[in-house]
């Protein structure tokens, strides 16, 4: 007697049980994260065991977090290779004859990555903060957890890393190349908006301040930033942006061949 069809049905939770078994099971994955996490953890020990107060005017977040800057690179390649490496490999065929429909594929690929580069990245801020306290426990930027407005600067922070890279991800659907995507983000993303900030004119200045990397940057801070909008707006353009890249990847995922 055969099975009755609705044992090979694709749904919701079997596609994100899929993507999530290819996310866990790849070392690419293990190697990307754990490098994030060094890098993190290594440069706040660092800038905690060598404060001597000549950086009394940086917010502490920002200061025991300086490994961020590194580490979002590391996540957005992560977010790239779930997406773009799947052509480079030819994986890609078996996915959307298994989920027809492809669009399904897309979210959940999206889904399990914001759940996990958010997770890692909101313990690693943590834990990255807690150990740099050791050091600055005596100093003028000893705080607790419980401090106003610290763990909203370290959620903040993770939450800007995480949106940032699901840029990324949504790259790697457009571009289908690792190479091309990489170079999208670190081209479009992280150094366009320094080039831009450099002309004098002030709608350009205005239009700098709601790009991805300087929204991400409101985000992680105690105190406001200078020259940058307050993190509430931070966080809904980056938002915009991400769901303007996945969108713009789901359109051409619909219409592309395979």
């Amino acid at each position: 007697m055969s099975a009755p069809t609705t044992a090979y049905a694709v749904t919701p939770q079997r596609v994100l049980h899929a993507e999530w078994h290819k996310l866990r099971t790849l070392r690419s994955t293990w190697w990307t994260l754990g490098l994030s996490v060094a890098l993190v953890v290594g440069v706040g020990l660092m800038m905690g065991s060598t404060y001597d107060g000549d950086d009394a005017n940086i917010d502490t977040v920002v200061f025991t977090l300086f490994g961020t800057q590194l580490s979002q690179i590391c996540i957005a390649v992560l977010g790239i290779l779930i997406t773009a490496s799947e052509y480079a490999n030819g994986l890609v065929r078996a996915t959307m004859a298994a989920v027809p429909r492809r669009l399904p594929v897309l979210w959940s690929k999206a889904a399990v990555f914001t759940a996990v580069a958010f997770a890692v990245t909101f313990a690693t801020n943590v834990g990255t903060f807690l150990l740099a306290q050791i050091w600055l426990s005596d100093t003028d930027k000893a705080l607790s957890l419980t401090d106003s407005g610290v763990l909203g600067a370290l959620a903040g922070s993770a939450a800007g890393i995480t949106l940032l890279s699901l840029i990324a991800l949504g790259l790697g659907a457009l571009c289908r190349s690792v190479p091309a995507a990489i170079g999208a983000f670190i081209g479009g993303v992280m150094i366009l908006p320094e080039v831009l900030q450099m002309i004098s004119f002030d709608p350009v200045q205005s239009a700098v301040k709601y790009f991805p990397t300087k929204s991400a940057e409101a985000l992680g801070s105690i105190t406001p930033v200078a020259d940058h909008n307050g993190a509430g707006t931070g966080l809904v353009a980056l938002v915009l942006w991400a769901a303007a890249t996945l969108a713009a990847a789901a359109l051409l995922l619909k219409r592309r061949d395979v």
